[in-house]
């Protein structure tokens, strides 16, 4: 699938755009890209206009700062909206970009006609995590990506699904090589300073969908399922750890098509 770059201030932005209709945003995690939406990207578009972003410093987009806050990458998403003219768009955020989608939910909610966590959290980061987003950081900066982005593949998908999805384990590998020490470090330093957003899903008056997987030993159900409301939908992922879309990509689809369905 062919990529595309645009500027967005000082960064530059690559994303994929498929499809027509309605728009949806797809918003990877943590040293991933585009990529990772591959498999579930085209069934969307069959229906829908599906855009796949790179954030910064991961894929093919570029580091414009030193640093960004979840803020800043929420703010960035909403200039690249800007200048796409999109608005009343569907953001689906992955496990990072769960986080990002809830800063821009909590600041630009005239965008949004609903949104979705997708293995990802409201919550903030725990004093542990925190200390060990500082401990990765600087391990990337003295040693470099290898052992750290090897690491992090094995927690990604769930223990039982290790044999029929070890080519997608390599291909995960291989995305987060390609992201940049600046973005990984950036990416660890912003999870860390993330605030306690549980008050936007509270406070959210549109539809959301919540999605997490049975067996994910990164961001377990509980964390993912905070707040119960009306117009919160939690659906569970049997089988899959925190990478549905190469675990459950079925699964995914028809979780994500049926909440679209109602928005």
């Amino acid at each position: 699938m062919e990529s595309i770059k645009t500027v967005v201030g000082n960064t530059a932005v690559s994303y994929f755009d498929k499809g027509e209709g309605k728009t949806i945003l797809l918003i990877h995690g943590f040293a991933g890209s585009k990529l990772y939406w591959g498999k579930v990207l085209l069934d969307l578009s069959e229906n829908y206009r599906v855009i796949a972003i790179d954030l910064p410093g991961h894929g093919d987009s570029t580091m414009g700062f030193e640093k960004y806050s979840i803020e800043d990458m929420a703010g960035l998403i909403k200039e690249l909206l800007d200048k796409l003219r999109l608005e009343d768009v569907t953001m689906f955020g992955h496990s990072l970009g769960g986080y990002i989608t809830l800063a821009f939910a909590e600041r630009y909610p005239q965008y949004l006609n609903g949104f979705s966590l997708i293995h990802s959290t409201a919550n903030p980061d725990s004093d542990e995590a925190k200390a060990g987003r500082e401990t990765n950081a600087k391990k990337v900066l003295e040693a470099g990506m290898d052992s750290f982005i090897h690491g992090l593949s094995q927690k990604l998908f769930s223990p039982a699904n290790s044999e029929v999805n070890a080519q997608d384990i390599k291909t995960t590998v291989k995305i987060g090589m390609s992201t940049s020490i600046k973005g990984v470090v950036s990416a660890l330093l912003a999870m860390r300073d993330r605030p306690d957003r549980n008050d936007v899903l509270e406070g959210s008056e549109v539809p959301v969908l919540l999605v997490a997987g049975e067996q994910d030993q990164i961001i377990p159900p509980e964390k993912t399922f905070t707040i119960n409301k009306p117009n919160i939908q939690q659906v569970l992922i049997k089988g899959a750890g925190h990478m549905s879309m190469y675990e459950k990509p079925a699964g995914l689809v028809k979780a994500m098509e049926d909440f679209l369905a109602k928005i």
